[in-house]
């Protein structure tokens, strides 16, 4: 197993070498996510379970609050089970979840979970409501007071039609991104993720500042993220975003939100490291997202797929579905840094699915 480098140098994962992990999953839930057929991330009419299912499995290995691995009307089954697998064969120092605003609280006794008494937010095609400012001012602050006991941490999400939100922060914010977003889907369903940016655009003005923009637009875990970036490099905290094209999004709202405040921030120590069914993905583009910030980032691709196995649900990930997600592409680098090889890392995922 190894990894490509999409931007900058190899050296930052490289330096990452053998070195521990603290592992953050940040969950929310967008009811973006209830407009029928805009995601596949979980289960029809369940969508807001995903999270809260996501969680459990990558912490305890078995959900609670379903009697199954939530997987899409397909069959692929969640990316945690990725995550989980590269867990067990070399364990994170350990696994934190950050409740963002779930409708379900995760059955999880022994990890710490952390609240901020935030409400899942609205549609975005009838204004999601959120108070931007305070969630990313949340986010600061929680990185700054967050005690980093490993070497680096790797920040991933699980949010249900997450990248719907995260095309529609970013083109409100002025990017250029069309059909540079990825989708749980192998076709992305774009007449219904189009109409409902679309409506979602329609609803502010060309002079709202960044955060007011996003406060109709976005979602919780983008910006709360973003503001976590930003507060990281007050510390010198080494942050792997763990993800695609949200996580792209997360660091183009740092961006503009450094624009506005007339601010630089050193991003050495910043990278964001994804699959390589993202990487090589048609219909989405995220090197040229990233390309649009104004400051340099790391980014790197696992080269790990499912040929070796002969599962039809996994076959599915190489042929489009799902593509990335509870960050399985950070943990896919971690285990090519970590001596973790393709077919032991395959046999771990299936044994997970019987």
């Amino acid at each position: 197993m190894n990894f490509n480098t999409i931007l900058g140098s190899v050296d930052f994962l490289e330096f990452l070498r053998g070195k521990k992990a603290s592992f953050l999953l940040s969950t929310s839930v967008t009811k973006t996510c209830e407009i029928p057929n805009i995601s596949q991330a979980g289960i029809p009419g369940k969508l807001d379970l995903t999270p809260t299912l996501d969680a459990e499995f990558l912490c305890t290995k078995e959900v609670r609050s379903l009697d199954d691995i939530a997987q899409t009307p397909k069959g692929v089954p969640t990316p945690a089970l990725i995550t989980r697998a590269t867990h067990e064969l070399n364990p994170f120092s350990n696994i934190e979840i950050l409740d963002l605003g779930l409708t379900v609280k995760p059955k999880l006794k022994y990890f710490k979970t952390y609240g901020f008494d935030l409400e899942p937010s609205r549609r975005i095609d009838d204004k999601a409501s959120i108070n931007a400012m305070e969630v990313f001012q949340m986010g600061v602050q929680f990185a700054q007071d967050y005690e980093l006991k490993d070497d680096y941490v790797i920040l991933a999400e699980s949010v249900p039609s997450g990248t719907t939100t995260a095309q529609a922060s970013a083109m409100a914010l002025g990017y250029k991104c069309k059909n540079y977003f990825s989708s749980s889907f192998k076709n992305s369903p774009e007449d219904i993720k189009y109409l409902t940016i679309k409506k979602a655009l329609a609803n502010i003005n060309e002079d709202d500042d960044v955060f007011t923009k996003l406060s109709n637009v976005s979602d919780n875990m983008l910006i709360f993220n973003a503001g976590f970036v930003l507060g990281s490099t007050s510390k010198n905290m080494k942050v792997v975003l763990a993800g695609g094209t949200q996580m792209a999004a997360v660091l183009l709202i740092v961006n503009s939100v450094l624009g506005m405040m007339g601010g630089s921030i050193d991003s050495s120590n910043i990278a964001l490291c994804t699959t390589k069914w993202i990487h090589e993905d048609e219909n989405s583009n995220i090197k040229a997202l990233l390309a649009q910030l104004k400051f340099p980032v790391n980014a790197y691709a696992s080269d790990f797929d499912f040929r070796e196995s002969n599962h039809p649900a996994l076959k599915l990930y190489d042929e489009g579905e799902a593509k990335e997600g509870v960050g399985c592409g950070a943990a896919l680098c971690y285990a090519a840094i970590n001596g973790i090889n393709k077919k032991e890392l395959t046999q771990k995922i299936e044994s997970f699915l019987g």
